[in-house]
């Protein structure tokens, strides 16, 4: 009695939820059901096998929904596919999306759960890519996250927005995209460029450097490039060939806005940038958006982000900018490596140990050109165990496992401060006395660390009044000291090569890393 009790409650419920999600075809919904259960073979080669088996995400949207067919409907079926033909604005293609429209008298029942299966692979593909990107990240750009970084706030997962958006899929899409700013504000960038006309840009033949007041055969090129993009109006025919204050102006402007040294000086870097094709800034768009997929569960609402390419560091509260610095980062050949982790103290004064990289490739060259370089630069030798050695009883074209310590002072590489964080990589963020370098753009100059322009300021935005101070005594007793920093500080070092500023204007750099195109092939592949 119990038992048939339980039967029909348990067939009162499918009944139930038959009829609020509108499916009322029992054999399609049997159909579906053997399809998942018994017959995944059958929508080959539109849909494999493994797509089908449980566990897993499609099997599990059915189990959810009693496993009735869940595009039968009209309205939601337009739904999806008009929210489908939307995220061609996040740079994907809707065509990885397919939608079989094939219906019931020109079908066989085995045809139409397969087109429903369907349906339902590309509504839970699509919010995956939307959320966590199109392709695997560290397949393509290696990305470490420190032990215990994950966000205590966890965005919903693919399964709850696809569940809570089967009747209004455009939603569910919006829910999946990054919320940041900075996804929205590139998103739509590229959306506005995507629906315009892509137009060719007038080319610019490579040759001297072309400097303001100077004449040359190539400025009416340049002005009409210029010109090609809203940098400059039309000039006036009297004097095309030279180089003057109007052309002057648009030069700055757009160097400004490609991350490029706005001298007016128009050499290799900025021909390479007015060369690029408006296709190709297209692209540039696209591949940057995936990176911003990527990193939409690792950016918190409290976050200091490092961009790479962009020279900058952000800090972030409430997903709002509360401070923005100059930033200098790794050369190509010492790259900046990616990753997350949290800042857990402060060194004061700090002392600078010589990585061993940098200890092979840069100072055991100069120990050995010139003998008084260790006594120059405040330079001490130890041993593994941090015992002093004398540089004189060394062997330096072999010397064996040795320390190479800067004490700290005005020299020291790392300035008066250093931020520190876990990480296998042992960069930081870090003061430094080379001020110069932060007016260059691009600012990739280092070994790998992360110089920071106004580090002092920064720590004003990051600690309470009172840490300030005493940091700021303890930095005047010239000691090298430890400040530890006792809450929740997120840190993301990043790379991209595309950014809408705070102004609201977008910012197109050269790929300082040369990754662009590596994705952009990747992105091309995953949809054939």
């Amino acid at each position: 009695m119990y038992k048939e009790t339980a039967r029909n409650l348990a067939a009162g419920c499918l009944l139930l939820i038959s009829f609020l999600t509108g499916a009322s075809d029992e054999p399609l919904d049997e159909a579906i059901r053997q399809t998942l259960a018994q017959r995944s073979e059958a929508c080959a080669p539109g849909l494999a096998a493994s797509e089908l088996a449980a566990p897993g995400l499609l099997h599990e949207l059915y189990a959810r929904q009693a496993f009735v067919a869940l595009w039968q409907q009209p309205n939601r079926r337009t739904a999806l596919k008009q929210a489908l033909l939307q995220v061609a604005d996040d740079g994907l293609d809707p065509a990885d999306y397919p939608l079989d429209d094939r219906r019931a008298a020109t079908s066989s029942l085995q045809q139409q759960a397969c087109a429903d299966l369907q349906a339902s692979h590309s509504y839970l593909r699509a919010l995956q890519h939307l959320a966590h990107g199109r392709l695997e990240q560290d397949s393509i750009e290696p990305f470490w996250r420190a032990p215990g970084s994950a966000s205590p706030r966890p965005r919903p997962g693919v399964l709850e927005l696809a569940l809570n958006g089967l009747d209004r899929p455009s939603e569910a899409f919006a829910a999946a995209r990054p919320a940041l700013l900075q996804y929205q504000a590139l998103r739509q960038a590229y959306a506005e460029r995507r629906r315009g006309p892509i137009d060719e840009w007038p080319l610019i033949p490579a040759g001297h450097l072309l400097r303001p007041d100077s004449r040359d055969e190539r400025i009416p090129l340049l002005a009409a490039r210029l010109a090609a993009e809203g940098y400059l109006a039309a000039r006036p025919a009297t004097d095309a060939g030279l180089y003057d204050a109007t052309l002057l102006a648009a030069v700055l402007d757009f160097q400004a806005r490609h991350g490029l040294q706005a001298d007016g000086l128009v050499g290799p870097q900025t021909l390479s940038a007015l060369n690029t094709s408006a296709r190709e800034r297209l692209e540039q768009l696209q591949v940057n958006l995936e990176r911003w997929r990527w990193l939409a569960n690792d950016i918190e609402a409290e976050t200091l982000l490092v961009d790479i390419a962009g020279g900058l560091l952000s800090y972030y509260v409430e997903q709002q900018l509360r401070w923005q610095g100059r930033a200098v980062v790794g050369r190509p050949s010492r790259q900046t490596p990616q990753l997350k982790s949290l800042v857990n103290r402060l060194t004061l004064n700090p002392t600078w140990s010589v990585p061993p990289t940098i200890l092979r490739e840069d100072k055991l060259p100069e120990i050995r050109r010139d003998p008084n370089y260790l006594a120059r630069h405040q330079m001490r030798v130890l041993d593994r165990h941090g015992e002093p050695l004398d540089p004189t009883g060394i062997d330096w074209e072999n010397p064996g496992n040795i320390i190479l310590r800067q004490d700290a002072g005005p020299d020291n590489p790392l300035g008066r401060l250093a931020i520190r964080f876990p990480n296998p990589f042992s960069v930081y963020l870090h003061d430094t006395p080379s001020q110069q370098l932060f007016s260059k753009s691009p600012r990739a100059f280092s070994s790998g660390c992360v110089r920071i322009e106004g580090i002092l300021e920064l720590l004003a935005a990051l600690l309470p009044a009172d840490d300030c101070s005493e940091i700021a005594q303890r930095l005047d007793s010239g000691q090298t000291q430890e400040f530890p920093i006792r809450r929740r500080l997120p840190i993301v070092i990043a790379y991209w090569t595309a950014a809408v500023a705070a102004t609201g204007e977008l910012v197109l750099r050269n790929d300082l890393y040369e990754r662009d195109r590596k994705l952009l092939f990747a992105l091309r592949e995953a949809g054939h």
